[in-house]
C-alpha cells in the first residue's frame, strides 16, 4: 500500500463542513470515511469521476463530508438511486454507503436485486447491529438475545449474515472487515472499487453510545478490542473446530470473480438494437 500525501487525501473532503464530524464520540463511521477517501486517493480517481450515495442513518451522513458528486437519498433506497446514476453515467465510479438496517431491512430488496444484476456499484455497509440514529431499534443483524429499544427483553429473531446473503444473491465481490482493522479496510475497499461488478463490503463497527450501552459492552476502546478479538482472518477461521468457532467470525475477501457487468450488457444491447434499426432504414 503506497503512502499518499495528506494533501492528496484532504482534497476529497469538503472543508467548509463542520469538523470534527457529526458522529458520536467512539463511533466507527469516521474511520470508514478515512479508509474510503484514502482508497480513492490511492487509485487516483478525480473527484468529478466519483459519486457517493447514501440513504438514511448514521452512516448515511458520510456524503456530506466528501467533495465529489453526492446524493443523500431516502431510507433504504440508496442502491436504487445509485443504480440510476450508474445507468445514466456508466463512466462514474459509484459508491453506496449504508447501514445494516438501511441496507438489509427497508432496503433489502434493492440489495439482493443489485447483486443479481451484477451492476458495477460498490456498497460499503457499516454494520453496528442496530439503528443508531433513530433510537436504537433492532435490525436484521442484531445478535440473538441482544437488547434494543424495540427488543428490551432480548432479540428473538435469527440474524442475517449479510455476506452469505449477497453471495447467494449473485454479488461478484464480497468481503468483510472491521473498523479496528483500518489498513485492511482501506485495502479491501480499494479492491472493491477496482472490481468490475457488484461489490459488497461489510464493515463491522462499534456503536458505543446506543448498542454498547444497551448491551453493557463497555466503552469505545473496549468495543474496538472486541472487534479485534472476534473477527479473525478467513484462513484462520477455516482451521478452527466447531467449539473454537463459537464467538469467532471470519473476515477477508469471501468472493471475487469475473462475470458480465450489467451496464455494459445494457450498452451492448442498445448498440445492437440501434444497429438493427439502422440496417432497416437503408
Amino acid at each position: 500500500m503506497k503512502k499518499i500525501p495528506q494533501k492528496e487525501i484532504h482534497k476529497y473532503l469538503r472543508h467548509n463542513k463542520k469538523f470534527p464530524h457529526v458522529w458520536c464520540p467512539g463511533c466507527s463511521d469516521g474511520i470508514v470515511l478515512g479508509a474510503t477517501i484514502r482508497a480513492i486517493a490511492e487509485i487516483g480517481w478525480e473527484k468529478d469521476d466519483c459519486a457517493m450515495v447514501s440513504g438514511i442513518g448514521c452512516s448515511s451522513r458520510m456524503p456530506v463530508y466528501v467533495d465529489f458528486n453526492t446524493a443523500h437519498t431516502l431510507h433504504g433506497r440508496a442502491i436504487a438511486y445509485a443504480t440510476g446514476i450508474k445507468m445514466a453515467k456508466p463512466s462514474l465510479n459509484v459508491c453506496v454507503v449504508t447501514g445494516d438496517g438501511d441496507a438489509s431491512a427497508i432496503g433489502g430488496n434493492h440489495l439482493i436485486h443489485a447483486c443479481r444484476r451484477n451492476i458495477n456499484l460498490t456498497v460499503i455497509c457499516i454494520n453496528n447491529h442496530i439503528y443508531g440514529m433513530t433510537g436504537g431499534q433492532y435490525s436484521p443483524t442484531t445478535p440473538h438475545d441482544a437488547i434494543a429499544t424495540t427488543m428490551p427483553y432480548g432479540n428473538i429473531d435469527n440474524v442475517f449474515d449479510l455476506c452469505k446473503l449477497t453471495i447467494g444473491a449473485g454479488a461478484t465481490f464480497v468481503a468483510r472487515t472491521t473498523a479496528y482493522h483500518a489498513t485492511e479496510m482501506q485495502s479491501i475497499i480499494k479492491a472493491g472499487f477496482e472490481h468490475n461488478g457488484f461489490s459488497f463490503i461489510e464493515v463491522m463497527c462499534a456503536c458505543p453510545v446506543i448498542y454498547g450501552k444497551l448491551n453493557k459492552q463497555g466503552d469505545a476502546p473496549q468495543m474496538m478490542r472486541d472487534l479485534r478479538d472476534s473477527y479473525v482472518p478467513l484462513i484462520t477461521y477455516e482451521k478452527l473446530n466447531a467449539d473454537e468457532k463459537q464467538g469467532q467470525f471470519p473476515r477477508g475477501i469471501f468472493k471475487n470473480e469475473v462475470a458480465p457487468e450489467y451496464s455494459e450488457r445494457y450498452a451492448a444491447l442498445v448498440e445492437s438494437l440501434q444497429s438493427v434499426k439502422g440496417e432497416g432504414d437503408e
